[in-house]
């Protein structure tokens, strides 16, 4: 089903002329190798291509040397020497095989393991009317041969494969399950084939229960395994189960440790950085060999080149019975945690676009450590895959895919360390931040004002992390306009901060930009302006002119200078702050879009509208995305949009917008 290109492909290769043609389909078990063989063989024999005779060997039964002597007595006729190498008698065989000049004769080696049990039995090189084909596990059998690599499935061709046999219509009935269980089976044609002659069984069985009792049961559900009542027919010999199990025999001790140790990876690509990561008390050279030689060599993993592998889900499936089966499995697990651990403390609070492509094929493996084997991550380090997750989605301003790990993470972190323990603080304090800048305050305050007594009790009240609390609270007041309450919390935020890491340091830079900006809220430019300036130049110092921090910073002074009419002064910060934002957050960000509502409300404040209105209609664009309608920063952006048409001339109002709209923007002209 659905392979008729590696056909033609095969057909192509063994129709070399000038020696005996021999070709290789190798894949992973199940892939359907012998199946596509079969295929080729009827194909061709309604051909009448090989009227010299098809001969099948199935080398895992036995020697095929006796069995090319069998087939040349029942089906050739043959008279053979009763004395001999049976090397000797083979090559009789071969000598006197045709009857007819113009004949070819097709051999196929089916299930070959290793080279070295078919080399002395293949036709010879200068008989150019034997075509030969062999199926193998192997991906490298031998150099000198053809090789066909089977890969899995399309979705499409793995639905006529499951329509073939199950033909009663269920198939397109339910046709998103059925794509489901595809992806389920990894698209494997034997899962397919053996689920859809179950499921033709199986009347009143719908594709959504055969997929609740695979997640149930997984590789011994019965529908996965062979049933010699029905499935006689079939050209697989086993079912999945048995199909890897041959597969992993062929696997010595040390192989079969790292594939159980593989199994841990999520179903996404992993990097060798990674497996030697893993398995730090190996030499990497061995490690490079079992995984070449041994693993992608027998098809259970896939090669993606660039130091990058992957496993087949059913694979993958298998290995981890096979680890949690296994005396390693605990050791396994702490050892995955440890490393998934030094790569969520690499995720900043601040990522920019090349930060976030880098970590981004490292995410689908953190969160197996979060999700899965948060109990195997020792101590303290519990709570570094949840931040890692947080930090990463947060940083995007993709808000509700990092809530539910700062949720997950307060729930273990008080269950571990008791409810007044620093790092539950800091869980506290984290879902708190992520709750305000939601535009959740009720939610928020609780958890900030929990966090802060912890911090002040079991840190000490000069702490850099009470700090940040005191900090975290002062925004969340001043987010709610209670500038009163929010004032001392960051004087004593800001204080802390400079005695305990010095006046250059970053986190004291965001203290006097926080403060600057409560004044500004109050309308104290006077005061606000020289902590900005101050904030400016320690970020340009300690990170760079084009870190994001730094672009906070120039939008927060060209906002103060827009206030006060100085738009000459703003622009090229608003311009500057923006172009930093873009490049390092991505054009779809909150943060760009609070700096394209800054520029349009300064090109609003200067009767410039036609340049701000696409900046407000993009800003609107981004937050109703990234916050949705009813948060405050969305709504802000939408009043001030609406507020810079209401001044907009009469004649072009009516020419733009209903009359609905026109009047509700003249009503909001009478309030301005």
């Amino acid at each position: 089903m659905g392979r008729d290109d590696v056909l033609a492909q095969l057909d192509q290769q063994l129709q070399q002329n000038d020696r005996v043609a021999i070709s290789t389909l190798t894949g992973m078990g199940g892939i359907g190798k012998s199946e596509l063989a079969l295929q080729y063989a009827w194909q061709e024999w309604n051909k009448k291509t090989y009227l010299g005779g098809i001969a099948w060997l199935t080398v895992a039964d036995g020697d095929p040397g006796l069995s090319l002597l069998s087939f040349a007595q029942l089906h050739l006729g043959l008279t053979l020497p009763t004395e001999g190498e049976l090397s000797d008698r083979v090559r009789f065989v071969w000598q006197h095989w045709f009857k007819n000049e113009q004949d070819q004769g097709l051999i196929i080696f089916d299930d070959v393991r290793n080279y070295q049990q078919i080399k002395a039995y293949l036709p010879p090189q200068a008989e150019k009317r034997f075509k030969v084909i062999i199926t193998t596990r192997n991906k490298n059998l031998s150099a000198t041969i053809q090789t066909l690599h089977l890969e899995l499935l399309d979705q499409d061709s793995a639905l006529d494969l499951l329509r073939s046999y199950v033909t009663d219509g269920r198939i397109d009935q339910q046709l998103e399950q059925a794509k489901l269980l595809c992806r389920d089976l990894g698209y494997l044609p034997l899962a397919l084939e053996l689920v859809a002659r179950l499921l033709r069984r199986r009347k009143n069985w719908t594709i959504q229960s055969i997929r609740e009792r695979l997640a149930e049961k997984g590789l011994a559900d019965q529908s996965l395994q062979k049933n010699p009542k029905f499935d006689a027919e079939m050209t697989a010999k086993n079912g999945v189960k048995a199909a890897f199990d041959l597969s992993w025999e062929a696997l010595d001790s040390n192989a079969q440790q790292l594939a159980m140790y593989l199994s841990l990876f999520a179903l996404a690509p992993f990097s060798k950085f990674l497996i030697d990561a893993l398995l730090t008390e190996q030499d990497p050279d061995d490690l490079e060999e079992w995984l070449t030689d041994s693993l992608v060599n027998l098809n259970l993993v896939s090669d993606l080149g660039d130091n990058w592998y992957e496993l087949h889900t059913l694979i993958r499936y298998y290995l981890r019975e096979k680890l949690e089966e296994s005396p390693l499995k605990e050791e396994a697990k702490r050892a995955y945690g440890r490393v998934m651990v030094s790569i969520a403390q690499t995720i900043k609070q601040t990522l920019t676009l090349e930060d976030i492509a880098n970590l981004e094929p490292y995410i689908e493996h953190l969160k197996v450590a979060a999700e899965e084997f948060h109990q195997w991550l020792e101590g303290e380090y519990l709570t570094w895959p949840f931040y890692g997750l947080s930090a990463f989605y947060r940083a995007q301003g993709l808000y509700q895919q990092a809530v539910p790990y700062y949720e997950r993470c307060l729930t273990l972190s008080e269950q571990r360390f008791g409810k007044n323990h620093p790092k539950v603080a800091t869980s506290l304090n984290n879902l708190a931040e992520l709750y305000r800048v939601q535009g959740k305050y009720a939610e928020a305050e609780p958890l900030m004002a929990r966090s802060l007594a912890i911090r002040e009790k079991q840190l000490g009240e000069n702490h850099p992390d009470v700090a940040q609390s005191l900090n975290n609270l002062a925004a969340l007041y001043e987010s709610q306009g209670k500038y009163a309450e929010a004032e001392p919390l960051y004087g004593r935020s800001l204080a802390i901060r400079e005695k305990q890491l010095g006046e250059n340091h970053p986190q004291v830079a965001t203290s006097l930009n926080n403060l600057a900006s409560l004044y500004y809220a109050q309308g104290k430019y006077a005061e606000a302006e020289p902590l900005y300036g101050g904030s400016l130049a320690i970020r340009e110092k300690q990170l760079g002119e084009n870190h994001p921090d730094v672009a906070t910073s120039l939008n927060n002074l060209a906002e103060l200078y827009r206030v006060q009419g100085k738009y000459a002064e703003a622009e090229p910060l608003y311009r500057r702050s923006l172009a930093i934002w873009e490049k390092q957050l991505g054009e779809n960000h909150p943060q760009v879009a609070t700096s394209l509502n800054n520029l349009a409300a300064l090109y609003d404040s200067q009767g410039k509208y036609a340049e701000a209105e696409p900046l407000y209609q993009r800003a609107i664009a981004i937050f109703l995305e990234k916050l949705g309608e009813n948060h405050p920063n969305t709504q802000t952006v939408m009043m001030n949009y609406f507020q810079m048409l209401a001044k907009l001339p009469d004649d072009e109002l009516n020419q733009r917008f209903d009359p609905e709209t026109v009047e509700m923007l003249h009503n909001l002209r009478q309030q301005l």
